[in-house]
């Protein structure tokens, strides 16, 4: 009886601090086959923007387990605006933990999900280009396949003022 009170107390717990998030404007994961991500597998998000007057956040959703062998993580993002044919490339660097070895981001048991802004520096950006994006990202780090990734993924949030 107490195990199902403590499950029953957990999930209310999890949908208040979830009714408590803003919707995103666009979110999509990818979960990563056999926790061990392949150089080659390139997760794609596809999302259309009309409103190209408005400020966006964009982040790099990554769910690790606590046996990731690194603090950090590089990424390319491809990037294909509407109407081009080929994908701008940047690499980027994502920490994924403090200096002191602290992993950023939320855990539960041995399970690690962060949400890390994308953008230069965490800033907005104008998705200048009204019809349909695509964000490709590939890992680029030294070790291939890169172990402890469970899933990846792209959230899209419309920039609020407050």
């Amino acid at each position: 009886m107490q195990q199902i009170y403590k499950t029953v107390l957990s999930l209310a717990i999890i949908l208040l601090f979830n009714s408590c998030l803003e919707s995103p404007y666009y979110q999509k994961e990818y979960s990563i086959p056999g926790t061990r991500w392949d150089y080659n597998h390139q997760p794609s998000f596809k999302f259309e923007v009309t409103d190209t007057t408005s400020l966006y956040n964009l982040h790099f959703l990554i769910r690790h387990t606590e046996a990731y062998p690194y603090s950090n993580i590089w990424l390319m993002v491809y990037t294909k605006k509407p109407g081009d044919t080929t994908f701008e490339k940047t690499r980027i660097e994502i920490p994924l933990a403090e200096p002191s070895g602290k992993w950023l981001g939320r855990g539960m048991s041995e399970i690690w999900e962060q949400r890390m802004p994308i953008s230069r520096e965490g800033d907005t950006v104008m998705l200048r280009k009204a019809g349909m994006w695509e964000i490709k990202f590939g890992h680029n780090m030294r070790i291939n396949p890169l172990p402890e990734v469970l899933q990846v993924g792209l959230r899209i949030e419309k920039h609020t003022k407050q």
